[in-house]
């Protein structure tokens, strides 16, 4: 497939309580490297396999959460033509263009605020660093890798009000394609969660309505296989992690999945497997009388730390 309009996630921007114990979370037990900091003391990381220079930004606050995602577009003529689409499209508000240079590394972001309440941006320019390995005649992976190790930053799972308007702003303006829906048992047209996807991953990004604006459940990073993620669970206990769910099997996506917190609570999620995703695919429909399955297929059934994100 031909891949042209957002291309990929390329960074999420995490408030984190303290910064160098946040740092060494990233690094020693996710596994991330440091790329670089800047004069507003922001830490930039990256998975060993990117080759952006970076797809995760730390800062300090007063609270945890996230500040924003951003998407990677194929050109600058692509950004251009989605900032006026997006601006004109009624789905978002506070719509600016930040410098370049204003994160490391990168060109001008077009940034704007979902129905829900989230900060995303889109940008055509980053710098590339490499992966840790040579184009040419490369081994299948670097030395010195440390804790879980992803090979890269895969999605966000976000919640707010307008299900229905960031839909509609991610599907028609942005060009995503919806793999897999929770809908009402008792009426089908009532969307509780929706995956969506702008490659060919099960989810690039997955919202869920509540009723609040701008909500953040996890950041996630993509492990190689189902024993990657087991390793993590080892790591987890012997670091001493907050566990938070896990290892266990997503119903939806078929993801192998574990759950756990960075020392300021924000929850981090390693993943695994899932489907090859094709637009000519068609949507998955879950019922809310089957959500335990869906979320947590083995169990079947929902932990308390979901039960608010879904009820």
């Amino acid at each position: 497939m031909a891949m042209t309009g957002v291309l990929r996630p390329s960074h999420v921007a995490l408030r984190v309580l303290d910064l160098e114990p946040a740092v060494k979370h990233y690094t020693d037990v996710l596994g991330l490297l440091e790329t670089g900091r800047d004069k507003q003391g922001r830490v930039y990381l990256k998975a060993w396999d990117e080759h952006d220079h970076h797809s995760v930004v730390l800062r300090e606050a007063d609270a945890a959460g996230m500040d924003y995602m951003g998407w990677r577009v194929d050109s600058i003529q692509t950004l251009k033509a989605f900032s006026k689409k997006v601006e004109e499209s009624g789905l978002a508000t506070d719509c600016c263009w930040i410098p370049a240079g204003e994160h490391l590394e990168t060109g001008e972001r077009f940034r704007f605020t979902t129905t829900t309440g989230h900060t995303m941006e889109l940008l055509a320019e980053k710098n590339k660093v490499g992966n840790c390995l040579p184009l040419v005649n490369p081994d299948p992976w670097p030395d010195g890798l440390k804790g879980m190790a992803p090979s890269r930053f895969d999605h966000c799972l976000l919640y707010g009000d307008d299900l229905d308007g960031v839909v509609k702003l991610f599907t028609e303006v942005l060009g995503f394609d919806i793999t897999e829906q929770v809908v009402a048992e008792d009426n089908h047209d009532f969307r509780i969660s929706v995956f969506l996807s702008c490659s060919t991953k099960p989810h690039d990004v997955a919202f869920i309505r509540q009723p609040m604006k701008g909500a953040f459940h996890h950041a996630s990073f993509i492990l190689d296989n189902w024993g990657e993620v087991l390793k993590a669970a080892d790591i987890i206990s012997k670091k001493k992690v907050s566990l938070d769910l896990g290892p266990t099997r997503h119903g939806i996506t078929r993801g192998e999945t574990i759950y756990f917190f960075d020392p300021s609570g924000n929850r981090n999620e390693v993943f695994a497997g899932g489907y090859i995703h094709y637009p000519d695919k068609p949507v998955i429909t879950w019922t809310s009388d089957d959500l335990g399955r869906a979320i947590f297929y083995h169990d079947r059934k929902l932990n308390e730390n979901f039960l608010g994100v879904f009820t």
